[in-house]
Formats: structure tokens, C-alpha cells, sequence
């Protein structure tokens, strides 16, 4: 049985997860290679449903093809914000819901339902655990680059169908998430929603027994 981490280990676990903050302004300095090698090897250690590894990952780089992703976001951010009235509406229209423009790297993350691999064990009863298999995996990518001070945004503001014709991804491809990652231009253990009076965190949750 392996052994318990020492409470110094469990105290910096605790501050690197109270520090994993979505990120949505950045600094344009690159990254480096060696932190986001590190990153997708973190990624790469997540559990997967089957050890189907159903996660693809597309590095968007190119001018055209980053400007059709922040196309796409600005339409859609522009649809939802039609979805509010009011001082809601007022407070949206304010918010930052991208580091698209300035975040040096960004990566398109999707999930592979056709995969052969895994045999489909554990995805029959419950096909939408490949995509959940997918998101664990982005957050071992996204508590790795912390580690390293590298912020991570997660952009789900988006036609998912759009951005994979534009990417011209393969038909079993489901989007999973728009990443932007970079060097955070401030930080902050606050969730910039929560500090802006978007919405109020809960907390530890309750255990219901049954």
C-alpha cells in the first residue's frame, strides 16, 4: 500500500487547487516547451473509461484558423447575451469570457466517440463517460501548468459543430473544450465571476445518504 503524502505535500495540493483559476487575461509572452511537455504528461496519466484514451487534441496556431475560433466565440457571446435582461444582461456584457486574443497558446480538445480502443468496456451503459474521461484529463493538464505558474482558460462559449468543421476534425470528434493557455496577467485565488457578483461559490457540498 502506498504510503500518505507528508502534510506539507496535502497543504501545497490544497493552495496549487485553490490556485487553479480559469484564466481569461494573459500575458503574450510564449510559454515554455518544457512546461507544456509536462503538462501533457500529466494529461496523459488521467483515467480514462475502458483505457480508451479517447482524448485528441489539436494545437490551433495558425492565423486563419484562430480567427475563425474567435469568430465563433464572438457570435455566440453575442447570442447569449440576448438570454439576459436587465442588470444581468448589463453585468454580462461587461464580463471577459476569453484570453482568445492574447493567450500564446491555445489547444482544441475533443473526445473520440468512434475509438476502437477500450472495446467499449464501461461505455455501453454509460457512453458519455469517454467525454468525462476527457475532462478529468484536462484537469490534470490544468493543475500541472499551475504548478509551473502557467494559467489555463477554459472557453465553452462556442458552436462546438462550427469549430469542428473549421478545424476539419474527423465526424467522430465531440468538442470537450477550447483551451487558452498562457502566463496569467494577474493572479488571484478568486474566480473572477465571483469576484465581479456573477454568482455566490457554495462551498463544500453536503452529503445526502439514501
Amino acid at each position: 500500500m502506498p504510503e500518505a503524502f507528508s502534510p506539507a505535500f496535502r497543504a501545497d495540493l490544497a493552495r496549487l487547487m485553490r490556485w487553479r483559476r480559469d484564466v481569461r487575461r494573459f500575458r503574450t509572452d510564449p510559454v515554455p516547451e518544457a512546461a507544456l511537455a509536462r503538462g501533457l504528461e500529466a494529461f496523459a496519466m488521467a483515467p480514462s473509461v475502458g483505457l480508451s484514451e479517447p482524448w485528441r487534441l489539436v494545437q490551433v496556431e495558425s492565423a486563419a484558423a484562430r480567427a475563425a475560433a474567435l469568430c465563433n466565440f464572438e457570435a455566440a457571446n453575442a447570442q447569449a447575451l440576448t438570454g439576459y435582461n436587465g442588470e444581468r444582461a448589463q453585468l454580462y456584457a461587461t464580463l471577459k469570457l476569453s484570453g482568445m486574443r492574447d493567450a500564446p497558446v491555445q489547444w482544441a480538445v475533443f473526445c473520440d466517440d468512434g475509438t476502437a480502443q477500450g472495446a467499449g468496456l464501461g461505455a455501453g451503459t454509460m457512453p458519455e463517460m469517454r467525454a468525462y474521461s476527457v475532462v478529468s484529463a484536462i484537469t490534470a493538464l490544468w493543475l500541472a501548468l499551475r504548478a509551473d505558474g502557467i494559467g489555463l482558460g477554459w472557453v465553452s462559449i462556442l458552436d462546438p459543430a462550427r469549430l469542428c468543421s473549421d478545424l476539419k476534425v474527423p465526424d467522430s470528434w465531440r468538442l470537450v473544450g477550447y483551451l487558452c493557455i498562457g502566463w496569467p496577467a494577474e493572479d488571484t485565488p478568486t474566480p473572477e465571476l465571483e469576484r465581479l457578483g456573477w454568482e455566490t461559490r457554495r462551498g463544500r457540498p453536503e452529503l445526502e445518504t439514501r
